[in-house]
């Protein structure tokens, strides 16, 4: 389940998508909870959705549930970064790819 990045966070890293994961700050673009922002509680892959810290609900016996999130209307603020994601960012990297393709045109 990959989120669009923040326009600040896609000045910075130049990739527009990347899969979401828990400790991922989001804030949320559509829906009920338009405009709240977070932490990534869970990532529930089996209903394609994701639990964020702010969005909860009350059941009818008094219990707070988190409520699912589709990962296309959220954006990330803030990523948890680790060696893996430095890894995904710099491989998806529009700079380094337009920078490979332009050299490639220059040699031919």
């Amino acid at each position: 389940m990959a989120c669009p990045l923040s326009k600040e966070l896609f000045l910075r890293h130049h990739v527009r998508s990347i899969p979401v994961r828990v400790e991922d700050e989001v804030k949320v673009l559509r829906g009920a909870f338009k405009g709240k922002e977070g932490k990534v509680v869970q990532c529930y892959r089996k209903k394609y959705v994701i639990h964020v810290e702010r969005c909860t609900r009350d059941k009818a016996n008094g219990q707070t549930i988190h409520v699912g999130i589709d990962a296309s209307n959220c954006v990330i603020t803030k990523l948890k970064m680790d060696k893996s994601r430095k890894n995904i960012l710099d491989r998806k990297n529009r700079m380094k790819i337009g920078q490979a393709s332009s050299a490639a045109n220059i040699v031919d």
